[in-house]
């Protein structure tokens, strides 16, 4: 069998991660390496030393959904880093992946139709790898023309994480956009451990981004969820927006991005001045994306 080291380094991230003063654990001299002691961690799971530091090993054990819930509990983990703990922990056999070929990503036509009646909403699908699959006009114009993109650069992660516009634009948050795309590609990776194609997206950011490489090594694990955004956007200025990532039933690898402006606000203004403004560049044959803000 495999050596499971998805499971192992994610544990390890994880034990390394615990602040022993929170549990009530006080040492008289300082600790050599930060978190817990594998017996700690063992201790609050309620499963052997030896079990625990074999799973650390990435010895090819199948922990049972007990001993999962048990060690989620023990790394105090949230909704999503529980998924992707399963996820690592049911690694399908070599076998099991050659009877499931990956399959071209594509998007229902529905989708597309949907997408183009948001009106001034900005509005992309993400897919696997954050593949952005499909983007309206207004998220073009509010973030960049993805279509024009060859299709193996339209990766969400590798274009906020690469792209000089993209950190301006993000410039009050660009942190925290970025390392959500992180996560969300490191949960790909657990649902997909195999696909070559997000091994060599990996590699490539690894070797391009510093914050790539130290987020990648954190284990930072995220699904598409709601949130806000404060962007400065080089056509119609500040934005505070609110995202909505809805995942689409029966294709967990595909979800719709909303961003959604407060009804009367300034930043609706702003929507509605982006949106005439990129109808404007389409009718004259122009690409929809906002002129990239050159840095001082």
């Amino acid at each position: 069998m495999e050596r499971n080291e998805g499971l192992a380094d994610f544990l390890r991230a994880r034990r390394a991660a615990m602040d022993p003063g929170r549990l009530g654990i006080h040492d008289a001299a300082p600790r050599r390496v930060p978190g817990l002691r594998r017996e700690e961690l063992a201790a609050l799971a309620g499963v052997s030393v030896d079990y625990y530091t074999r799973l650390e090993q990435g010895r090819p054990i199948t922990p049972s959904e007990s001993v999962l819930d048990a060690l989620a509990d023990a790394l105090q983990l949230d909704a999503a880093e529980r998924s992707y703990l399963r996820a690592v922990a049911r690694r399908p056999s070599a076998a099991g992946r050659r009877r499931n070929p990956r399959t071209v990503q594509k998007v229902r036509p529905g989708v597309h139709a949907f997408l183009a009646r948001l009106g001034d909403t900005p509005a992309f699908v993400l897919g696997r790898r954050t593949d952005i699959l499909a983007s309206n006009r207004m998220a073009r114009a509010l973030l960049a023309d993805f279509d024009a993109m060859p299709v193996r650069e339209r990766s969400a992660v590798r274009w906020v994480m690469l792209d000089e516009a993209a950190r301006s634009l993000f410039a009050e948050g660009w942190e925290k956009a970025a390392s959500m795309f992180v996560g969300i590609l490191r949960m790909d990776v657990a649902r997909h451990p195999d696909d070559l194609r997000t091994a060599e997206l990996v590699g490539e950011l690894s070797m391009k981004s510093e914050h790539f490489r130290r987020w990648w090594a954190d284990q930072k694990v995220v699904e598409p969820a709601h949130g806000s955004k404060t962007l400065r956007h080089p056509i119609v200025g500040r934005l505070t927006l609110h995202t909505e990532a809805l995942t689409f039933p029966g294709d967990p690898d595909q979800s719709l991005f909303a961003f959604l402006a407060d009804p009367g606000s300034p930043s609706e203004e702003a929507l509605t001045v982006l949106s005439a403004w990129a109808a404007e560049r389409a009718g004259s044959g122009r690409s929809e994306a906002a002129p990239a803000r050159r840095r001082p």
